[in-house]
């Protein structure tokens, strides 16, 4: 299929969708590992022969950014209608989005404008897309605290490196998968590596390790962990009125490579005495996953410190 017949054919498949299939779709796609709700209803939208804009109608949704709302809240309409056609439990789809976590007010905002200095929606790893059978999008890269990938190692990013316009696949009106850029049709898996310095990535490690924990326990509804998060640029000293959210991915790098190399008292000072200390534990060890691995470490060396000696048989009395 070419460029130029791609959209007439996406929606005239789209327009007659509702008609044509009946009770559970043609594709069923099964959701992956921490994927983003939007991303999985572009590719269920793509392997049933529907562009993303034109399934929009297909949920009764307007085509502005409606994939990237249903990630913070899904209407119960909208969730019985997934459910009735792909058969995926309603308990799976109401914690796919990302409503109730205590971690919102760091997600990275929807905005309309195209600004380059400003932030958009959603961050991706080119070299995840790249390893994926199936390219999706992870609920991580919709935090403006994640700046980096912690597989790979290099800077997320948060436009396409062809047209500089933001990712969106909910705008997409050609039948092609999500990781093309819907402004340019450039490959997203093939952009550049993003460098970005190791204490900054260990930095970065340790605030997501961090943050994960806290909500866990509960510890970060109670603090103020998420408003000095929101304040790292002040922190760091380079966009003094800004907040975290606002900015690109590129500046929040900046940000975090300033702040790895200050002292790290502005995000261990805690009223909580238990809460600072883990922090701090969790930022010498480089993450949470170094901390546990120290951890079982020194048991074991205890422990076999602790084993008994076997007794050497005492030959003489056998001469």
């Amino acid at each position: 299929m070419t460029k130029a017949d791609g959209p007439s054919v996406a929606i005239g498949i789209g327009e007659r969708y509702r008609d044509v299939v009946s009770d559970r779709w043609p594709a069923i796609v099964v959701p992956q590992h921490d994927e983003l709700l939007s991303s999985w209803v572009h590719r269920l939208a793509y392997a049933n022969g529907v562009a993303p804009r034109s399934f929009a109608r297909v949920l009764g949704l307007s085509p502005r950014m409606w994939s990237a709302s249903l990630d913070l809240r899904l209407p119960a309409d909208i969730a019985r209608l997934l459910h009735a056609h792909t058969g995926l439990s309603l308990r799976k789809l109401s914690v796919m989005p990302m409503t109730s976590s205590p971690l919102r007010p760091l997600l990275l905002p929807l905005r309309s404008d195209g600004h380059r200095g400003s932030s958009t929606w959603l961050q991706f790893c080119p070299r995840c897309l790249a390893d994926d059978a199936q390219p999706y999008f992870r609920r991580r890269w919709r935090f403006a605290t994640q700046v980096s990938c912690l597989i790979h190692g290099c800077g997320l990013r948060d436009r396409c490196p062809s047209c500089a316009s933001r990712i969106a696949p909910f705008d997409q009106v050609e039948l092609v998968p999500q990781h093309f850029c819907a402004g340019c049709g450039f490959d997203l898996r093939r952009a550049p590596n993003t460098v970005v310095r190791a204490p900054a990535r260990r930095l970065d490690r340790c605030i997501n390790d961090i943050c994960r924990l806290e909500a866990i326990t509960g510890s970060l509804t109670r603090g103020n962990l998420v408003q000095r998060l929101l304040d790292i640029p002040a922190a760091a000293g380079i966009y003094p009125t800004s907040n975290l959210i606002s900015l690109s991915t590129a500046a929040r790098i900046r940000c975090m490579e300033r702040l790895a190399e200050q002292p790290v008292g502005w995000l261990t000072i805690d009223d909580d005495v238990v809460v600072a200390y883990r922090r701090r534990l969790i930022l010498s060890a480089g993450g949470h996953a170094p901390l546990i691995a120290l951890i079982v470490t020194k048991l074991e060396r205890r422990g076999q410190r602790h084993l008994p000696t076997k007794r050497v048989a005492n030959t003489d009395a056998c001469t």
